[in-house]
């Protein structure tokens, strides 16, 4: 077992993780009574809860992008990509209406037999079937509906919203889980990084990684609350060389500034912050633990936004290209990235109270410290080792013992998958002490696989 990605698990896998993680730093007595399920002490909230609580009270705001809690700007981003899904299938089953509009009205005035209109005595050459779009337009969808099931698109756009939608975490529709006990998903967690923040990180490392002073130097105002109220407007904005690279990076810095619940939620905040007395190898194990308590799209959020913050001091001093030229370069380190972002993204208060950017000087020390190294190890940082990746796989084991073979499946590919194939002597074993019948002896899951995970015995402490 290798160390994977943080994204790359399942969102079982991932609720699993943060379990682990909340139990580890109460050990360390770093988080004090936080708890993550509905069930916490009396009086308190989750942050869980906190954060679903948050999204359904601004749910129906007009903003699209700005000053709205992070999940319900990823389920804008979803809906528009959704719209356009739909306008495109639209086209395109018209299209397919139409084509076979002309077949029939071709066969419809095809003479009766034994009646000659060719040049040579012959019936016209007719196509023997209407022509559909090429494949290729179908390969560029990501769902497909029936001619039948399309036509009512105008009185009941909704029905083909629905249909169209992927798998998506609970958090990006609260709505959903309503009345329903929540399963979680096999599956990877959607990755979830608003187009915003992706877009303007995208043209700084295109066009603004030389510029100096980036996110230092002044930018237009006027420019800027245009950017602002385009994205606002749920419209498609596409940046390119056009746009100042300062004003692009004053409009990131402004999204990040504005969150209702920043990236690193609150309730961690005090915890983050301690991190920065610790000794270096104490003080990157007890980040990771906090990182994997956050939700997923402020984790994807994040991580993206540290390795773009990575990408731009990697460009902080000159460097000579290939012939020799000098390459000028941004003169933004680590530090002064930490300077410029640690209080947008640690916020102790929330906007418009205030105390807020009245940080004490040693908060604001402990802050730029603390976002250094989340800046310079984030790589390490989300990833899973593959010792944890084993506690997750132990605590599953006892509370979801059925998912056990799905997951043991996709991290050992190199097994032979007999999924479809009758039981046999060779493929049929014993269950392992504790293991359910049904996973011993209906399971896929081969002696050899089940003899290299011994370690499912062991119990996680939790």
């Amino acid at each position: 077992m290798q160390p994977v990605p943080l994204h790359s698990l399942s969102e079982l896998e991932r609720d699993s993780l943060q379990e682990i993680a909340l139990f580890q730093l109460q050990e360390k007595h770093l988080v004090g009574n936080l708890s993550l399920t509905k069930d916490g002490p009396k009086g308190s909230k989750s942050i869980r809860q906190k954060l679903e609580s948050f999204s359904k009270e601004k749910k129906d705001c007009s903003p699209q992008t700005f000053g709205i809690p992070l999940s319900q700007v990823i389920a804008n981003d979803r809906a528009q990509r959704q719209l356009q899904e739909a306008v495109r299938s639209r086209r395109f089953c018209l299209e397919v209406e139409a084509t076979v509009t002309r077949f029939r009205a071709q066969r419809q005035k095809k003479p009766p037999v034994g009646r000659s209109l060719g040049p040579c005595g012959g019936v016209p050459e007719e196509p023997l079937s209407p022509t559909f779009p090429g494949s290729s337009s179908w390969s560029q969808r990501r769902g497909a509906m029936s001619v039948d099931s399309i036509t009512d698109l105008s009185d009941n756009t909704s029905k083909l919203l629905e249909a169209l939608q992927l798998s998506h975490p609970h958090e990006l529709d609260p709505r959903r889980s309503l009345g329903k006990k929540k399963m979680l998903s096999l599956n990877p967690v959607t990755w979830q990084v608003p187009r915003i923040v992706d877009r303007c990180c995208k043209h700084i490392e295109t066009h603004g990684l030389q510029t100096e002073g980036i996110f230092r130097v002044g930018s237009s105002k006027k420019r800027v609350q245009q950017l602002r109220e385009e994205f606002d407007q749920g419209l498609d904005v596409f940046l390119d060389e056009h746009q100042s690279v300062h004003d692009v990076a004053a409009l990131l810095k402004e999204f990040l500034r504005d969150m209702p619940d920043p990236l690193i939620p609150r309730e961690l905040y005090s915890a983050f912050l301690s991190t920065a007395t610790m000794d270096l190898g104490s003080q990157l194990l007890t980040l990771q633990l906090l990182l994997f308590l956050l939700p997923p799209c402020h984790s994807a959020t994040l991580h993206r936004i540290l390795c773009f913050l990575g990408e731009v001091a990697q460009h902080a001093q000159g460097s000579r290209g290939p012939d020799g030229q000098q390459i000028p370069g941004n003169k933004m380190t680590v530090l002064n990235l930490a300077t410029v972002f640690g209080p947008n993204i640690l916020q102790k208060e929330k906007p418009g109270e205030k105390e807020v950017g009245a940080n004490s000087f040693a908060d604001s020390a402990a802050i730029i410290l603390v976002l250094q190294r989340l800046i310079e190890h984030h790589q390490a940082l989300f990833m899973v080792s593959a010792d944890t990746q084993r506690d997750i796989l132990r605590r599953l084991f006892q509370t979801d013992p059925d998912a056990i073979e799905h997951l043991l499946r996709r991290k050992f590919r190199s097994v032979p998958s007999t999924e479809h194939e009758g039981p046999s002597e060779e493929q049929s074993s014993a269950p392992l002490p504790g293991m359910p019948h049904s996973l011993g002896s209906s399971s896929s899951v081969s002696s050899q696989l089940y003899s290299n995970l011994s370690f499912l015995n062991l119990d996680v402490g939790l």
